[in-house]
This record gives C-alpha cells, sequence and structure tokens, in this order.
C-alpha cells in the first residue's frame, strides 16, 4: 500500500510536464488533423495494378535498360530508398531503384530491431524544451502505428522493463515513460506500468536483486528490420518499380538546361556488379538516399559540397536465449558513460547494444573488442549475480553505421538530432539525409513531395499509410497452424515460415522437400537449432538474393544469430544457390570464402577467435580469476603450472561426473592462451 501511494504521489510532482506535454500533443493532433483523416485511408486511394508476383532480377535489369526515361530514380535500397521507391510508384510515378549492394545490407539490416518513438529524445526535448525534438518523437510513434498495421507479421508490440534501484528515481522515469504514453495519445500500444520489486523478479529473474526498489514497463515494437526493408522493395516492385539489387552508380548523368543554361542532372550510369555490364538510366530525377554514402553520391554532383552527415558505429553483441525472458527487454537508461543501453529478446535470442562513437564510413564495419566488452559489462551490472555473463556466450556481433545529420555545435554524436533532412541541389539532385528506421516512411514522403515540387512532376499525394507490405494481406496469428496441418511441417518450422513470409509462407512449403520422417513430413532444416529450412534457398533465390552472404544475413538471419551455426549451414547454402543461380565449382568455391570472410570480420567471428591466440591479451574480472584457478588446480595435482593430457586423463577416470566435464571445457580459453598466462591466473 505505501508503495502504490508513493508511486500516485508522483502525479504532483510530474503534473506540469504531463499538462505541458499533452498541451503540446493536442495541439500537434489538431494542426495536423485534417491531413490525418485525408491520409489515413491512404492506401485505399492506389490506383497503381499490384502484380501478384514480382519481375526477376533480369527482367528487373532490362527494364531498366530500355525504359527510356523514368520519373525517379532512388539511389539506395536500405529502408528509406525503398520507401521511397514504393511512395513514388504508388503515385503513379514510373520509378526505378538501384542498390550497388544487397536490398538492406548497411544500416537497415544492423539496427536494434525497434520500432520506437525515442524515449530518451522525448526527455532531452523536455529538459531542453527542443519542441524539434518533440515533433520527431511524436511522429516516430505515429510511424510505429502505422509499420505495426502494414507488416504484423513481421512486427509485434514488446514490453520494456525499466528497473529502478533508488526510491527518487520512481517517480522521475514515471513521469517520462507516462509522457510518452501521452504523446503516442490513441497510438498508444498498450499503457505502461509500475511493478513493485517481487513482481519485476518475477517477470525477469535475471534481474539484480539487491537494491532493486520497483520497475516500470513500458511498450514499444520490435521488428526483424533486413525481411522488413526487403518486404517494402518486394512491394515496391509487385507495383511496378524497376528495382535492381547489385546496380552500382558510377557517375551520375547531366544535361544542359537550355532556358537557364544550368547543368540538370538527368540520371545515372550503372554496372550490373554480377555481369558487369554498364549501362544509362536516365530519369527526370534523382534521389540520394543512400544512408552513410550521403556525402559520396552528394560529391558525385558537386565536389565542392560540404559533408551534411556524421557517421555513428552502434555496435550490438548477441548472447543465448536465457539471458532474458521471451517477451520482456530491459533497458538501461544511464550507463556508465552516459549512453543507453537494449538488452531485447529476438528471434529466440538476447539482443545487447547499443553502442554510439564516431567511425569513418566503410561498407564494411567491424564490431571492436573494445565495444563488445562495454556491452558486456553494462549487462553485468543488471543481472543477477547467479547469472554468469561470459564472453564465450557472445554467438555474433555487428557493427552498424548511423547516418546522422551533423549539428556544427554538436560535440559528440550523442547529441546529434536523429531528425532528416531533404536538400535539392542547384542541379536538382534531391537528397534525404539522417533520420531513423521507424520513420522510413514519412522520411520517404518528404523526399518524394519535395521531389514532385522541384521537378514538377505529375503526381498526388502519398498513398502508404496503411498500405500493407510484402506478406501482410491475408496473414493471420493462427496461419501457422494451417502450414502444420496442409504440408506437415513442424510446429516451429511453421511458426517462424509466418512470422517471415507472411501470407507467401504456403509458396515457400509448397517447394520444401520430403523428409522420409513419420514427423516432419516436409521441411529440412539448415542447421537443427534454428527453424530454417532449405526451401528457403530457393526461395531466396526469386527474391534476389545472389550471395551466400544474401542468404546467410537476410533472406535469414543465422549470421546474426549464431555465426557457428551460419558457418555450417553454408556448404548446403552454397550448394542449393549454386543449382539455382548455375555456379561453377570456382564460384561456388569464391561464394563459401566470401561468406566465410563476412562471418569472421562483419559478425564478429574474428573478435572471438582472437581471444584465444597467444598474441591476444586476455582480459578476466576478479572472479573470473578464482574460479578458472580452482578448475586448473583441479586438474593441476601436482603443481607443475601446466595441464597436459594424462592430467586430464587421470581426473576424468577417477570421477567421471559430466560437472568435471564441463569444467575442463569452461577452461579452455585459458588453457589456449598459452602457459604464460596460465602462470599469471595461477
Amino acid at each position: 500500500m505505501a508503495f502504490q501511494k508513493a508511486v500516485k504521489g508522483t502525479v504532483l510532482i510530474g503534473g506540469g510536464a504531463i499538462a505541458t506535454v499533452f498541451g503540446l500533443s493536442q495541439f500537434s493532433q489538431y494542426r495536423n488533423k485534417h491531413g490525418t483523416f485525408v491520409n489515413v485511408q491512404a492506401a485505399e486511394a492506389v490506383t497503381v495494378p499490384i502484380k501478384h508476383n514480382f519481375p526477376t532480377r533480369e527482367e528487373q535489369i532490362l527494364a531498366l535498360q530500355t525504359t527510356p526515361e523514368f520519373d525517379v530514380l532512388v539511389i539506395g535500397g536500405g529502408a528509406t530508398g525503398c520507401g521511397c521507391a514504393l511512395d513514388a510508384v504508388t503515385r503513379g510515378l514510373k520509378t526505378a531503384l538501384l542498390e550497388r549492394d544487397d536490398f538492406s545490407s548497411g544500416t537497415s539490416s544492423r539496427s536494434t530491431k525497434l520500432i520506437h518513438g525515442g524515449v530518451r529524445y522525448l526527455q532531452k526535448a523536455i529538459m531542453k524544451l527542443d519542441f524539434e525534438q518533440y515533433r520527431m518523437v511524436k511522429e516516430a510513434l505515429q510511424e510505429r502505428a502505422n509499420l505495426l498495421e502494414i507488416a504484423p507479421h513481421l512486427s509485434a508490440p514488446l514490453p520494456i522493463m525499466l528497473p529502478v534501484y533508488k526510491w527518487w528515481q520512481l517517480p522521475y522515469y514515471w513521469v517520462g515513460i507516462k509522457l510518452y504514453d501521452i504523446v503516442a495519445g490513441s497510438q498508444c500500444l498498450k499503457s505502461s506500468y509500475v511493478l513493485s520489486k517481487s513482481r519485476a523478479l518475477e517477470l525477469f529473474p535475471m534481474l539484480r536483486k539487491d537494491k532493486l526498489v520497483g520497475a516500470i514497463v513500458y511498450y514499444d515494437g520490435q521488428h526483424n528490420d533486413a525481411r522488413m526493408n526487403l518486404a517494402i522493395a518486394l512491394t515496391a516492385a509487385r507495383y511496378g518499380a524497376a528495382t535492381a539489387n547489385y546496380a552500382e552508380v558510377l557517375r551520375l548523368l547531366k544535361t544542359t538546361d537550355p532556358g537557364s543554361g544550368k547543368e540538370r542532372v538527368c540520371g545515372a550510369r550503372c554496372r550490373d556488379v554480377l555481369t558487369g555490364q554498364e549501362f544509362d538510366v536516365k530519369a527526370k530525377c534523382v534521389i540520394n538516399a543512400t544512408g552513410p554514402f550521403t556525402d559520396s553520391v552528394r560529391k558525385m554532383d558537386d565536389q565542392e559540397v560540404p559533408n551534411i552527415c556524421q557517421p555513428s558505429a552502434g555496435v550490438h553483441i548477441v548472447m543465448p536465449g536465457y539471458y532474458s525472458p521471451d517477451n520482456m527487454g530491459l533497458l538501461d537508461p544511464a550507463t556508465s558513460d552516459g549512453r543507453v543501453i537494449f538488452f531485447l529478446p529476438w528471434e529466440k535470442m538476447t539482443i545487447a547494444g547499443t553502442t554510439d562513437s564516431p567511425t569513418d564510413v566503410t561498407s564494411h564495419p567491424i564490431p571492436t573488442e573494445e565495444d563488445i566488452n562495454f556491452i558486456l559489462n553494462e549487462v553485468r551490472n543488471y543481472l543477477s549475480v547467479d547469472v554468469e555473463v561470459r564472453r564465450g556466450d557472445v554467438l555474433a556481433a555487428w557493427s552498424g553505421i548511423r547516418p546522422l545529420v551533423t549539428d556544427p555545435n554538436s560535440k559528440d554524436t550523442q547529441s546529434i538530432s536523429r531528425n532528416h533532412v531533404v536538400t535539392v541541389s542547384d542541379s536538382g539532385l534531391v537528397t534525404i539525409a539522417g533520420g531513423k528506421w521507424t520513420t522510413y516512411r514519412a522520411m520517404a514522403q518528404d523526399t518524394i513531395d519535395a521531389a514532385i515540387q522541384a521537378h514538377d512532376l505529375n503526381a498526388g499525394s502519398s498513398k502508404t499509410i496503411g498500405l500493407q507490405l510484402q506478406g501482410a494481406e491475408d496473414w493471420s496469428p493462427t496461419l501457422y497452424i494451417r502450414l502444420v496441418q496442409d504440408y506437415g511441417l513442424e510446429s516451429e518450422v511453421a511458426q517462424h515460415l509466418a512470422s517471415t513470409y507472411g501470407d507467401k509462407a504456403f509458396e515457400v512449403a509448397k517447394i520444401a522437400q520430403v523428409t522420409g520422417k513419420r514427423w516432419p513430413i516436409v521441411g529440412k532444416r539448415l542447421v537443427s537449432e534454428f527453424p530454417y529450412i532449405e526451401a528457403e534457398v530457393i526461395y531466396g533465390v526469386k527474391e534476389y538474393a545472389r550471395t551466400a552472404v544474401d542468404m546467410i544475413s537476410r533472406r535469414t538471419r543465422l549470421a546474426f544469430l549464431n555465426v557457428q551455426a551460419a558457418e555450417e549451414a553454408l556448404p548446403r547454402i552454397v550448394d542449393i544457390m549454386g543449382k539455382e543461380l548455375n555456379w561453377s565449382e570456382q564460384k561456388k568455391k569464391e561464394e563459401l570464402e566470401a561468406a566465410k570472410k563476412f562471418l569472421y570480420y562483419e559478425m564478429g567471428y574474428k573478435v572471438k577467435s582472437d581471444q584465444l591466440t597467444d598474441s591476444s591479451e586476455i582480459t578476466l574480472v576478479p572472479s573470473d580469476i578464482e574460479r578458472y584457478k580452482k578448475r586448473f588446480h583441479m586438474f593441476d595435482k601436482d603443481k607443475k603450472g601446466f595441464i597436459t593430457i594424462l592430467d586430464v586423463q587421470r581426473v576424468l577416470e577417477v570421477k567421471f561426473p559430466c560437472v568435471l566435464l564441463v569444467s575442463f571445457l569452461s577452461l579452455l580459453p585459458v588453457l589456449q592462451c598459452g602457459i604464460s598466462h596460465t602462470k599469471q591466473c595461477n
């Protein structure tokens, strides 16, 4: 009772702030009310016919080569670029999209997997009375609701717990989270609530118990980011956009305006990366939606233009699912260096991240051991001492580069706004920069609006609000049951297919191979512990996958979930793709090596293996040192300072319980670091 009274008392503390934000929220809703009612059924106004199937990549390349002129040419196949293509084509504009790698191969597949408004941005908006930050949060929350509606198979609400360890923080955080609910208004997913200490530990038993006061739970959305990006691209293709991955822009084409005498961008010189063939794509308007590479394309237009993006690296790690509950995330609002850390369940694993530090722009960002250890240390601070947070439990790690808009007065990337900016150069190049995953649709709408105005294109208003994405039309939460009953798939596999492909899951099931077993009847797995099946590789080729990396990282998410499992699946994946794409033995070998290199550098395999080399410095906390010392002495009975095979054999012959075997296996990292390291621990 006292606990509830203390919480209710916070109403007085935060009443003024709540009233202020509520007033701003109502003002914003009133200001946009007319436009909202006009656009809420925007998808129903789409007059462009949608195809049952999307064209093949070869047909798309042919369309790019033979179309005399497009209305819009989008450069960049991330969430924003594909969003621009979808927005443009559904307005009736003849649209093309070029991506030099694979769809979502950059930042859009390396996110925190959240669809959110940004709790910390709202905090900054209130503390600094920054209406622009508030407007960004408001817009993101509206887009969150839309994204959950248009792709329900790929997204869902997720409760996130904010643990509180000081009494004074309880009213402070409660007010902030309630403001988040109020700003969302009618689009609030579920109302936030306060938990007592006992209830918080019941829902999140891994949580550190000592000094815990209570917790606050709020809701945001979560999605499969790479699949969501691909769904946007495939939807654009079905509406008629000529979209092609592995189509690199070499330079921009320009023509002289006879009226003004100025040079105008009129297309791009392209190269099919897979065949080496070069061709021109002409367009009335060219849109630069290349994320971290925004300034590279802008300099194709004008070498003297100043940079507008400041890249920031965000590292995430994946750990086993037992580190978090199946349906509850965790937010650390104030880490040791002021950054925010999320700890979230995803695809039956646990994601922890992210970091936020300046970086150089690269196509192949690599996670560092420093960033991985930072995340692990922050995780240790919030989990019970009974939960041993081990470096060896990091199953995958990746780095994504955020294309933040530079603020000249900002000293670090944490202070840079995640808002977006649309610019039009003197030659007509339209650039969309900044922003965040959640607001991709609004960013695309603003970009196409600017393109229409700058180039006098004949098109109406945006039609993408409520426009369902690939797989959403006939999806239902119970669709997977039909897959089990009609095709004889395992329940876990059926659930995976339904939540990945939506109503297109039946197309995958139809091509699934017979297992030869009593059950499941069809659906051979690529690796035993994950529900990905061989038929997905065949279907992935149809979805424009052209490399083994495409398959392990974006058509499936194996590389992001477990690098060793991805490596195990590679030979079979390469064999299937080789058959579908007529690869030679040499090509198959090259694909296998390229995929292993990707796993080694970009998915954290290298930093993990470096822990086991003589040249790497071993880093152990005091508790680790004591534990390994005890296990070491268990085998080193003669106090030699090292362990031989005979020592291991002697111990296991005397006492063979599994616990000794586990102890020995857990000691292997220390043993493999060399005798010198072992002596230091000893």
